[in-house]
This record gives C-alpha cells, sequence and structure tokens, in this order.
C-alpha cells in the first residue's frame, strides 16, 4: 500500500462494535479484567490487551499503528513529545557508563538532552565534529549503545548520508536511530536505508496543525538483539521486574518497542492523551497533500531569497551549489523540505529588524505548520548553547529560519519582501532617503 493510502487508512478497520468509520477517543483510564487471571496474563505479558492507559490505548494504538506503517516499522510507541520519544529511544539502549555518538547538527533542546541531561543520569554522548561517517566511527568504543542523527538537521539543513551511517553502525554493532521529522515519511523512509530506529515529533508536518504535541519511537524489527548479548544484555537477559522474562526471546523482531513500553513508558509516564492521539490522526491523514505544497511553496521562496541583493545568503539543499544537493537528490528523490535558512545584508541587526517586521508569518519556535513560521536560533531554540556550540549545530548569529506553510505562494513572498524592505529602511541614516543611501 502506498504512503499516501496508509496515512488515510493505515493501523484502523472499521470499529466491529459500532461500526465507526472514524477512530474512536477512548477517553478511559483502565479496562475491565475477564478474570483474576486474564488480569495476571496482561501484566505479565503473556496476552495481549489493555490494562492502563499509561501503558496502551486502543486510540493511541492506531496512532501507533499508522505511523509504524508510514515509516515502514514493525511496531511504535507514541509518547507525549517528541522529546520524551527521544529520550526513551536513547534510555532503552543504555545503562550507566553506556554511551551514544551523535553528529553535532542537533535541534537545541536535543542538544540539551544529550550534553547535559543524560550525562547526569550516567549515559555519555560523544558529539562527532561533522556528520561524516569517518567522523562519527571513531568516537565508537565497547560501551556504544548507538549511533544517532537527524535526517535533516534543524535548523542547520544539512541531509546525513543515512546509508553510510547505518554501514557503520552495522559494523560495530550498534542501531542507527535517525530523527525523521523535518523529512516524515513521505519524503524519506530512513529504515530503506539501514536505520534501525525512528524517532518523529509528531507536533510538527504529521500533525501539521500546531494544536497537538506528541512524539513517535518507531522500530525497523531488523536490529539482531541476540547475536550481540554483552552490549546488549538489557535485551538478552532476564529482567527481574518481568519474572525473568527476556525480551528479545519473548518479543523477537518486536523486542525493542515491547521493552520501551513496559520498562519506561509503563514507569515514567509520558504518555500522550488518546484525544491528542486523534487530532494526529486527523493531521496525518493529509500529511502527505500538505508535504507537497510545503515543497512546492519553498522552492518558490528559496528562489525569491536567492535572487534578492538585499540577501546576504541562504541555505537551501535545492540548489546545484549546496553540499548536501547530492543526498537530496538520493534520498528526498530530488526534491528539498520546507525548512530552510538565509541572513539579509546587515547581518544580525538587520536580521532582527526583518523578523519583527514579518506580518504573515508567525515568529515562533516551531515548524512543520501548515502556516508559514520563522525562527533566530540563536536567540530561542539554541540560545542555552555556547557560540562554539552554535556554530558546530549549524547556528550563526544572522540565521533566520523558515518553515514554509502552505498558503499562497505569492502572499507568502509578499510578506517576505515587505519584511526586508523594512529592515533595509531601519539601516538608512535618519534623514537620508533609500535612493541616496543607494
Amino acid at each position: 500500500m502506498k504512503r499516501e493510502t496508509l496515512a488515510v487508512h493505515g493501523g484502523y478497520e472499521t470499529d466491529p462494535t459500532t461500526k465507526a468509520v472514524a477512530v474512536p477517543i477512548y477517553q478511559t483510564v483502565a479496562y475491565e479484567f475477564e478474570s483474576a487471571d486474564h488480569g495476571a496474563a496482561l501484566f505479565n505479558l503473556e496476552a495481549p490487551g489493555y490494562r492502563y492507559s499509561r501503558i496502551s490505548n486502543p486510540t493511541t494504538e492506531v496512532l501507533e499503528r499508522r505511523v509504524a506503517a508510514l515509516e515502514g516499522g514493525v511496531d511504535s510507541l507514541c509518547v507525549s513529545t517528541g522529546q520524551a520519544a527521544l529520550n526513551y529511544a536513547v534510555l532503552n539502549l543504555c545503562e550507566m557508563g553506556s554511551n551514544i555518538v551523535s553528529v553535532p547538527q542537533l535541534y537545541g533542546t536535543t542538544y540539551t538532552l544529550f550534553g547535559h541531561v543524560l550525562p547526569g543520569q550516567g549515559i555519555g554522548v560523544r558529539f562527532a565534529e561533522s556528520d561524516q561517517p569517518d567522523a562519527i566511527e571513531k568516537l565508537i568504543d565497547d560501551n556504544t549503545r548507538g549511533v544517532f542523527c537527524e535526517s535533516v538537521g534543524n535548523p542547520a539543513g544539512n541531509i546525513c548520508d543515512i546509508e553510510a551511517l547505518a554501514a557503520v553502525a552495522k559494523r560495530h554493532g550498534v542501531p542507527l536511530i535517525v530523527d525523521n521529522t523535518v523529512a516524515t515519511p513521505i519524503m524519506l523512509r530512513p529504515i530503506e536505508y539501514g536505520a534501525d530506529i525512528v524517532v518523529h515529533s509528531l507536533t510538527k508536518f504529521m500533525g501539521g496543525h500546531g494544536t497537538t504535541l506528541g512524539g513517535a519511537v518507531v522500530d525497523s524489527g531488523r536490529f539482531p538483539w541476540q547475536e550481540h548479548p554483552r552490549r546488549f544484555r538489557i535485551f538478552n537477559e532476564p529482567d527481574a521486574s518481568y519474572h525473568g522474562l527476556i525480551y528479545a526471546e519473548h518479543f523477537g523482531e518486536r523486542a525493542y518497542i515491547a521493552r520501551c513500553r513496559s520498562v519506561y513508558q509503563r514507569a515514567t509516564g509520558a504518555v500522550i492523551s488518546p484525544l491528542s492521539s486523534f487530532l494526529l490522526l486527523q493531521g496525518i491523514e493529509t500529511v502527505a497533500l500538505r508535504v507537497e505544497r510545503h515543497v512546492d511553496n519553498a522552492r518558490r521562496v528559496a528562489e525569491f531569497l536567492r535572487d534578492d541583493p538585499r540577501v546576504a545568503w541562504v541555505n537551501y539543499t535545492g540548489f546545484p551549489d549546496n553540499p548536501y544537493h547530492g543526498l537530496a537528490q538520493k534520498y528526498l528523490g530530488g526534491r528539498s523540505c520546507s525548512l530552510m535558512t538565509f541572513g539579509i545584508v546587515g547581518g544580525l541587526d538587520a536580521g532582527k529588524d526583518f523578523y519583527d517586521a514579518l506580518k504573515l508569518f508567525k515568529r515562533l519556535v516551531n515548524l512543520g505548520d501548515a502556516k508559514s513560521l520563522a525562527c533566530h536560533p540563536a536567540s530561542t531554540t539554541h540560545r542555552q548553547m555556547s557560540a562554539k556550540e552554535q556554530s558546530k549545530a549549524g547556528v550563526t548569529p544572522d540565521l533566520i529560519r523558515l518553515s514554509i506553510g502552505i498558503e499562497h505562494v505569492d502572499d507568502i513572498i509578499a510578506d517576505l519582501d515587505q519584511a526586508l524592505a523594512a529592515a533595509q529602511s531601519a539601516r538608512v541614516a535618519p534623514g537620508l532617503s533609500l535612493r541616496a543611501a543607494e
């Protein structure tokens, strides 16, 4: 089944009891057991079913099946936010004293999680000098439990060579985790290029309307946990909290998500509400159409910015001179995402004047909304990072990040044009006309 069809139908058939075509919202905390033995079987993970909505919920299960189908995975776990998904994805691989290796081009809060929060819990994160496979490989050691990258960096816009990174990870017997939030499975399926685990902030393009938080962890089902018993003891040795259950034996290809749900979701509860799951499902139904419009509009905007003398530079992988253009051809089918960055003539101060003059664009830190959005990462999403850390993440002081929406492209460009004019006007000395200044 094609992805456009999966986005509408994946994971759900007409409700057998009510014949409801729309996914029902199961707004319930708990589920009745048929008997004491039935309850025991559910809690022993011996029988399928629902126990408590902190662990699983029928509405959310449809969302999980749909996201897994879109990414080509065997299973997924949906949680309250994208950051919760990323946190669970890493914790589910690691123990105290272990580490993961990451590319440096990261979303700001991901950097905070990796650089400060996880190390405080005894899990190291090693940041490579670049997103190149050799830079990643030289940091992997016997305590490494995974390699991490963003398929398309936010806001750097770099495209990671997933196939090459997957080969490095496989050579060392560790899984590759890919954050596919920006590209979405409509443009790119990392699992098809060797990724083992995919994470999403469903809040962004998948939901698409800026109304609902959510995250997902998707498992390819392909990582051979039993071939690496010493590195991944947690999947291959008895779990005392479940009466000696061994995840790799009991769940087979679904071991990763089963453990993530049974250990981290059950015990720490970053739960997505049934209503949020329902709203995200509504968004996913139109994700293929929206992405198509996002991409088309973004190209027109990038061309406008490139040709405007008031703009100093544009980072857009659709242009042949972009260093990641070749990878865009390979992984994105020759298209480019609707996330782009640029700087205007006059540097930081002119950029702030431009940003403040926007009218149609919303000034905020979200992306992937149906609306066009603008962000100044150095003062918001990456503000907690040092100048050196920002530079490694691909953030410069003058950088403006645009997430191009699905409005009419003429209106999008008109807003950018008037904001550029306002920024230029603000830079002219008082009493001096623009023509005289030129």
